[in-house]
């Protein structure tokens, strides 16, 4: 995700990638560039700063294997083998997050830059350090010196885009893993507090109760004094700017996990899968590596800009991951002073805010440039009003020590029992994320893990006033009082970023959840069976059985369609709802969808396409679609209902013959909707986009199932799984794992495209962990060794 949102600027080098000649703008000229600067594999290499010789095994699959002798060494050398496979993407990632975009990309990336940097943390560094665990600035310090050892390495052999755009990576600094980009990019609430007042302010309380209603219900409103029409999507530019050219989506990452115990497992123990979706990119945003030290065995996915492992296992515990909800933002309305901008309103008096003077180094400008961040006692100030005199300040988790999105899996890790998971789970702060879990000892069980605030007043899904300090924060919950559970009666836990709220649960997380119908499909497979293998795991997680679209039929049933209609109607009620790629009605159901959502919530919302998207509901479309009422349709809510259906099928009937052709029977959902994996540089051209960007594979599913493959209005996949894993603990070598494209970052290396293939058939991968098995997997071994030794 963060790989994606700068594609857009470097169409700025496109007269300088140009200015050579014909021959090397070819696509075979430029892969060839790009393979002779691949990284060095086998062999060995001799490195300042390592104490003692480290093995790296690297698979058929390209996933390093990391035999080190220290803790310093591990981490060292993944920062070392992260930068061979992904140099380019590291550094814009750490342009990223630091706010150093615009020295590469100009000026159309200074607001990018300034919301970065309002976004990183600015409180004591030893409470941040300790907040991962105690060693995590040593774990830091080493994994960024492999980083710059490896650009040292390489010198002027540097990977193909840096050639073409003509620029060096950055050197790291153990801070780079602590910036903040990609947990604001996680927590969505504070944007749908924007869009939930500007939708007030258009329609009215009881219709914006009516089209964005809350879970559970709740009669929100705003708070008294607050000026609505202050409220506009100017607040969040900053943020739509950093994270260009990405979609605004009401939740920016789904995903599914469950975990089952030993009595529905057959093999004896426990079985647990999990498949986070995020944006669907070239590089994958994941990285999976095996790490291996005293103290250290563990082995999955996480960021490649990151050490450690976000997800997978260690030798005794496994854990999975997905999105909880948790409300972890507020948007405070501060008010400023008639005459002075940078002092605010607490309470009757005025005081200053914090000011904090820095520079942009800005391609094509020959001086930095200054900027000036302000932050009020509620944090960073995102928007500033100066004509209504209002300030915008963002509260958010990620200001708190500890605040690194994904850094908290240093503890995790390192668990090898219950309790150690859960007291490693105090780390665990950004994003929020429902963790399920299993242990060789045969316990399961689930947290919906994150720093979870407690309001003084308020519910958080609106702006409120910062003066008076009402609405302020009082704390965060620990996490025995967070949502989890052990050991259930019905012997397995799942979650997709569903409801999780326990009956009878006290404390307030969350309003506001993705709709159920993914978990609903899995609830179904896992009560469907007595006995469970990761076959059957993996059918889980490629399940495309669409609940809405069931939903769906039952509506068409009871409307009577024109009689030029009903054979395409009857495609759709003998259809069994799964997204198949050869599905003929699945195409109809899509576009019909499509149709719908725009037919029923268009002439309601804001015309603002952010803000239109982000509130659209497509579990409220169903509920009124099956029960119509005079709230919704008026007076005749039935015959409403049936003009709605009749007048968007027959659209989608239209639409689906301009895209696929008159006959029905050579319609194909495969053929509609797919996966282009596009490189960055491929907006420089199509000689480039030839060279480095892959072919695009045939998709099935849609947002709604298990395998979760959400596309854009042109239904090309945008989000998804690009990694998932399933794993046996009975033998954690029966562990399986897909990702997407590839390990390599690099075009040209035969790790660059090799996992798409899989991926695409819905085929697994081993995710080879003990010694034995992956001396039988290993296709490159390289030795890193201390220099001069």
């Amino acid at each position: 995700m963060k790989f994606a949102a700068y594609s857009f600027g470097l169409s700025v080098f496109l007269i300088m990638a140009t200015s050579s000649t014909a021959a090397d703008q070819s696509p075979d000229a430029l892969l060839a560039r790009a393979k002779a600067v691949l990284a060095q594999l086998d062999g060995e290499i001799r490195l300042p700063g390592l104490h003692e010789p480290v093995e790296i095994l690297r698979d058929e699959w390209g996933i390093a294997h990391i035999y080190a002798q220290s803790q310093h060494d591990l981490f060292y050398a993944q920062g070392f083998v992260a930068a061979q496979d992904r140099l380019f993407q590291l550094d814009l990632w750490r342009r990223i997050g630091r706010g150093e975009t615009a020295e590469i990309f100009g000026d159309e990336a200074i607001e990018a830059d300034r919301f970065a940097r309002l976004m990183l943390y600015r409180g004591d560094m030893q409470a941040e350090w300790r907040s991962y665990s105690p060693d995590a600035q040593e774990i830091a310090t080493a994994f960024a010196g492999g980083i710059n050892a490896c650009i040292d390495h390489v010198g002027d052999k540097l990977p193909i885009e840096f050639q073409i755009l003509g620029y060096r990576p950055q050197r790291w600094q153990p801070e780079d893993v602590l910036t903040r980009m990609s947990g604001i990019i996680m927590t969505a609430n504070w944007q749908r507090e924007i869009a939930r007042a500007r939708l007030i302010a258009r329609v009215g309380i009881e219709q914006a109760r009516l089209i964005a209603p809350t879970d559970p219900p709740r009669e929100f409103a705003p708070a008294e004094g607050l000026d609505l029409a202050a409220i506009t999507p100017d607040i969040y530019q900053g943020y739509v700017a950093a994270t260009r050219v990405l979609k605004f989506q009401p939740s920016p990452s789904e995903s599914n996990n469950w975990v089952i115990d030993a009595s529905l497992s057959a093999s004896g123990k426990p079985l647990l899968a999990s498949d986070p979706h995020r944006a669907i990119t070239l590089p994958s945003l994941r990285y999976l590596v095996h790490l291996h030290a005293p103290g250290w065995n563990v082995i999955g996915a996480g960021e490649p800009a990151l050490p450690g492992v976000a997800l997978g296992h260690n030798l005794r515990i496994a854990w999975g991951m997905t999105i909880v909800g948790t409300d972890q933002a507020d948007t405070f309305v501060e008010q400023t002073h008639p005459d002075d901008p940078r002092q605010y309103k607490v309470g009757d008096r005025w005081e200053p805010m914090q000011v904090v003077q820095e520079t942009i180094r800005v391609r094509g400008r020959q001086s930095p440039l200054p900027i000036e961040l302000r932050y009020t006692r509620h944090g960073p100030v995102i928007y500033q009003d100066e004509k209504r005199r209002l300030a915008f300040a963002l509260k958010w988790a990620g200001s708190e020590p500890g605040g690194a999105a994904y850094l908290g899996s240093l503890a995790v890790a390192r668990a090898t029992n219950r309790v150690e998971f859960l007291r490693s789970l105090a780390a665990w702060k950004v994003p929020c994320l429902n963790m399920v879990y299993a242990d060789v000892g045969g316990e399961i069980g689930w947290v919906a893990a994150a720093l979870t605030p407690v309001r003084k007043a308020g519910d958080g899904l609106l702006p409120v006033p910062g003066a008076a300090g009402d609405y302020d924060w009082q704390g965060y919950l620990k996490v025995q009082d967070l949502p989890q559970s052990f050991n259930p009666p019905s012997h397995w836990l799942a979650t997709a970023n569903h409801n999780i709220l326990p009956p009878g649960y006290p404390h307030q997380i969350a309003f506001e959840w993705s709709a159920p119908y993914r978990f609903q499909r899995i609830q179904e497979r896992l009560t469907a069976a007595k006995k469970f293998t990761l076959d059957g795991f993996q059918s889980i997680q490629y399940d495309s059985t669409s609940l809405p679209a069931r939903a769906l039929r039952e509506v068409l049933k009871a409307v009577q369609l024109p009689t030029e209609l009903a054979p395409f109607g009857k495609l759709l009620l003998e259809w069994d709802g799964t997204l198949a790629l050869d599905s003929q009605a699945g195409s109809l159901y899509a576009v019909w969808l499509q149709e719908l959502m725009a037919g029923f919530f268009d002439e309601r919302l804001p015309k603002d396409p952010v803000e239109r998207a982000d509130l659209r509901n497509v579990t409220v479309l169903l509920d009124h679609l099956s029960q119509p009422t005079e709230a919704w349709f008026g007076a005749n809510p039935t015959e409403a209902r049936d003009e709605l259906v009749r007048t968007t099928f027959a659209t989608a009937v239209a639409r689906t013959k301009k895209l696929q052709g008159d006959d029905p029977q050579r319609w194909r959902w495969g053929n509609l909707h797919q996966a282009k994996l596009e490189h960055p540089l491929a907006s420089l051209g199509p000689s480039y986009d030839k060279a480095f960007s892959l072919d695009p594979v045939e998709r099935s599913g849609d947002g709604y199932t298990p395998n979760n493959t959400r596309h854009d209005d042109t239904f090309r996949q945008m989000h998804g799984a690009s990694y998932r894993h399933v794993l046996d603990l009975a033998d954690w070598d029966r562990g399986l794992a897909t990702s997407t494209p590839g390990q390599s970052g690099q075009p040209g290396s035969p790790h660059y495209g090799d996992l798409l293939p899989l991926w695409a058939r819905g085929k697994y991968f081993p995710l080879a962990y003990s010694r034995q098995k992956v001396e039988q997997v290993t296709r490159h071994r390289l030795w890193l060794r201390p220099q001069g030794k």
